[in-house]
C-alpha cells in the first residue's frame, strides 16, 4: 500500500536542488550535464563505462551520512539520482579560489598533457581522498584502474595522488564537513514512490514487489552497468524501467559461521570486505571486476541476473554451491544458483519475479577452493573465461567432494560434470589432472569470437585445471603487484 507519491525526482547537483518530472527512462547523467547544464568538464569518451573521462561523484546517505562514490556519468540513468547529491569537476576550489588540491597537485607533477581524461581523473583521486585520506600506491592504482590515459601515463598521476595524501590537504575538504546538503537530502526522505511516464522509483521493497506484478515486462535497473550500455551502445528503449538501487532491503549483508547473504542491490565496493574475508580466494578477483566506477555502481544481483555467459560472479558462485532467493509478489523460493541459467538469454524467473539475495556457503574445513579470471587487459576487462574450482580430500588423499564451474565455455556459466565424475574418488595427483583433461570436450563446446578462439578457451580451460592442481599441492603461481599483500594471478 503506497500512503505517498510524486511525479518529480530530486536530487543535489553541485550546490543546486534539481527537480525534474519530465525525463526520460534512458536519460544518462551525463547528457544531462553537458547538454541541458553546460558543465562540459566532464568529457564523453566511451559510452560503456570504460574510459573514466565522464567521472563525477554520486553521494548518498547511509545510516545519516553522506557518503560518496566516484560513478561513470555516462551509464547513469537520471531516474537513479533521486535523493542524491551529484559533484561534477566544476564543483571543486580551493581556498580563496584557487586550484582544488588535487587539481594542484596534477599540474605541480605534470599528470595532464592534452587535459580531456583529467577531470575524470581528479575526481577518481576525489572519491579516493574522501573516504582514504591516506592511501598507498596500490590504493591509488585500484582507485584509477577505471580511467585510461594516454598521454601522460600514469606515473605523474600516482605522484600527484602521493603529493596529496603526504599534504593532508584534503582535511578541509568542503565535502568532508557538514553541511546543508545532508538536511536537504534528510528532508527529502519521505518515503514516496516515484512514478513518471517511463518509469518508476519504488519507495520500498514490498513496493517493488507490488510495482513488478503489475509491470511484468518493465526493464529492472540497479547499477545500469549493462543496461547503460542497452541504450548507449544499442538504442534500446528500456521504458517503462523500475529503478532499485536505492532500496535498502536489497543491499542488506549477513555474515554467519555458516555462510554470507547478499541483498542483490550490494554493489561489489561494499560487499568486498564481507566477501573476501569468507573466501580470501575472492580477494584478488573481486578486484578486477570493473574498474573502481563500475565496482561502486555494479551489484550483485545484476550481474546474475542479467544472465551474461561471461559475468564474473556466477562461476565462482556456482563453485560455491550458492543458492538465490527469489521473490514474486509475496512470496520467495529459493534455487541453487546453477539452476538459474537455463540458456542463453533465459533464466529461470517467473513473470514479477526478482532476485532478492543470494546465500554463499561458507568453506568447510580441509575445502581448497580458486577462481581465475582470463581476460586480454588485466584490470576492468571482460573475461574470455572464467574458471572456479573448490574439492575436499578424505584421508588417504583421494577427492571426496569436487565443484568446478566455467563462464565463457558455454552458452551460459556451466558446472565441468564429466570432469568432476572423472576426478571423484581419484588420488589428488598429476596423473589424476591430466586423465581429466579429456573429459572437457564432454562438458564444453565453445566459441570462438574477438575475445578468444575456440581452441585458446578449452586449452586455457584445461590448465587452469592443472594450475588449481599446482597450487593446491603448494607450488605459486602468482605473480607480486606493487602491494606486497595483494597478489594477482596469472595463468
Amino acid at each position: 500500500m503506497i500512503l505517498k507519491s510524486r511525479t518529480e525526482i530530486r536530487f543535489v547537483l553541485n550546490d543546486k536542488k534539481i527537480s525534474l518530472n519530465n525525463v526520460g527512462a534512458d536519460k544518462t547523467l551525463l547528457d544531462f550535464l553537458r547538454l541541458e547544464k553546460n558543465l562540459t568538464g566532464t568529457k564523453e569518451g566511451c559510452a560503456e563505462g570504460d574510459c573514466g573521462a565522464c567521472t563525477v561523484l554520486v553521494g548518498k546517505l547511509i545510516a545519516g551520512k553522506l557518503r560518496y562514490m566516484a560513478i561513470n556519468a555516462c551509464i547513469r540513468f537520471i531516474g537513479s539520482l533521486d535523493n542524491c547529491h551529484v559533484v561534477s569537476v566544476e564543483h571543486l576550489t580551493g581556498k580563496g579560489g584557487a586550484l582544488h588540491p588535487i587539481q594542484q597537485a596534477m599540474v605541480t607533477n605534470h599528470g595532464s598533457q592534452c587535459g580531456f581524461c583529467t577531470p575524470g581523473f581528479v575526481m577518481s583521486l576525489y572519491g579516493l581522498f574522501l573516504s582514504n585520506p591516506n592511501p598507498d600506491v596500490f590504493e591509488i592504482e585500484k582507485a584509477l584502474q577505471g580511467n585510461l590515459c594516454r598521454c601522460t601515463g600514469y606515473e605523474p598521476i600516482i605522484n600527484a595522488a602521493l603529493e596529496v595524501a603526504a599534504s593532508n590537504a584534503m582535511n578541509e575538504d568542503a565535502l568532508l564537513a557538514p553541511s546543508e546538503i545532508t538536511d536537504i537530502l534528510q528532508g527529502w526522505n519521505d518515503g514516496s514512490r516515484v512514478e513518471t511516464d517511463s518509469f518508476s522509483i519504488p519507495a520500498n521493497l514490498d513496493d517493488f514487489a507490488d510495482l513488478l506484478q503489475q509491470k511484468p515486462d518493465a526493464t529492472i535497473i540497479a547499477g545500469s552497468t549493462d543496461v547503460g550500455l542497452w541504450v548507449t551502445k544499442h538504442f534500446h528503449d528500456i521504458a517503462p524501467a523500475i529503478f532499485i538501487a536505492h532500496l535498502d532491503e536489497l543491499a542488506e549483508i549477513s555474515v554467519t559461521p555458516e555462510g554470507v547473504v547478499l541483498g542483490a542491490c550490494l554493489p561489489y565496493t561494499t560487499a568486498f570486505e564481507a566477501v573476501t574475508k569468507t573466501f580470501p580466494a575472492l580477494s584478488n578477483f573481486w578486484n578486477r571486476i570493473g574498474g573502481e566506477q563500475v565496482r561502486n555502481m555494479g551489484t550483485i544481483g545484476g550481474n546474475i541476473a542479467n544472465g551474461s555467459p561471461i559475468g564474473d560472479l556466477p562461476p565462482a558462485f556456482i563453485a560455491l554451491d550458492a543458492k538465490l532467493t527469489l521473490r514474486k509478489g509475496n512470496e520467495t523460493r529459493d534455487l541453487p544458483l546453477e539452476d538459474f541459467f537455463i540458456a542463453y538469454g533465459k533464466q529461470n524467473l517467473q513473470p514479477g519475479e526478482f532476485v532478492q539475495s543470494l546465500f554463499v556457503p561458507a568453506l568447510q574445513d580441509g575445502e581448497k577452493f580458486e577462481v581465475y579470471k582470463i581476460s586480454k587487459r588485466r584490470d576492468e576487462d571482460i573475461s574470455a573465461l572464467c574458471g572456479a574450482f573448490k574439492i575436499s580430500l578424505d584421508g588417504e588423499g583421494k577427492v571426496e567432494t569436487c565443484r568446478i564451474a566455467f563462464g565463457g565455455m558455454a552458452a551460459t556459466p556451466l558446472r565441468a560434470s564429466s570432469v568432476e565424475q572423472a576426478l571423484l574418488g581419484s588420488e589428488w595427483n598429476e596423473a589424476t589432472i591430466e586423465n581429466a583433461l579429456a573429459s572437457f570436450e564432454n562438458d564444453y563446446t565453445p566459441l570462438g569470437d574477438w575475445r578468444a578462439s575456440a581452441e585458446y578457451r578449452m586449452n586455457v580451460a584445461k590448465n587452469l585445471l592443472r594450475r588449481f592442481y599446482l597450487e593446491t599441492t603448494g607450488e605459486v603461481a602468482q605473480l607480486s603487484r606493487s602491494h606486497p599483500t595483494h597478489m594477482e594471478g596469472v595463468a
